[in-house]
């Protein structure tokens, strides 16, 4: 029970049809479904955006998607509206075995600061409460897979790494936006926090 599998943000929005859609993101769903059972915990993030967030460029006018702005915690990178609460676009994927679940963690709630990581908004001080779960589940090591591989999947991945988490993400079983060479960045910013990675 010591380990967990952490199912970062399978969500229609960032699956091909989506309004921020990543590459191949639903082509991942049935190998997570199936990863599910080799774990002793089970643990989904879910992006849960008011609308109007600060982090979409519909809301900084003469702003596009894409462009990078400064916010009083560091760079954000401006997105299409996605994810907002109660939509369509904010619900998992229809595929996914969400009842294999032990805990849906949303993130992204608060309308003044993005949070890519499951633990952690984009400040690194504001905590979603993962980390407090995990302590009170004994649970030490953590699978990362999911959506999007250069953003959520690695600040996450990063954030327990420090935080003292035996972390691995399996990239196989991730995508990625690959933002002006994002992809590259984050690989090497997770191999350098000590993050494991695995190709299958």
């Amino acid at each position: 029970m010591t380990h967990a599998l952490i199912v970062i943000d399978m969500q229609r929005d960032f699956c091909p049809g989506g309004a921020l859609a990543v590459t191949g993101g639903d082509e991942i769903v049935a190998p997570i479904n199936a990863r599910m059972a080799d774990f002793g915990a089970v643990i989904l993030t879910q992006d849960w955006h008011p609308a109007g967030h600060s982090s979409f460029a519909s809301s900084h006018p003469g702003q596009q998607p894409m462009d990078v702005i400064q916010m009083p915690y560091g760079p954000q990178v401006l997105w299409p509206d996605h994810c907002v609460q109660g939509s369509h676009g904010a619900g998992f994927h229809a595929a996914l075995a969400t009842d294999a679940a032990d805990l849906i963690i949303r993130k992204g709630h608060n309308p003044a600061i993005d949070s890519y990581s499951a633990f952690f908004e984009n400040d690194h001080q504001t905590p979603t409460g993962l980390h407090g779960y995990l302590q009170t589940r004994g649970i030490t090591a953590l699978t990362m897979v999911g959506l999007a591989l250069d953003f959520c999947v690695n600040f996450s991945a990063v954030d327990a790494a420090k935080l003292g988490y035996d972390t691995r993400v399996e990239t196989a079983l991730c995508r990625g936006i690959d933002l002006n060479g994002s992809m590259d960045a984050a690989l090497a910013g997770m191999r350098g926090a000590g993050v494991t990675l695995a190709q299958d």
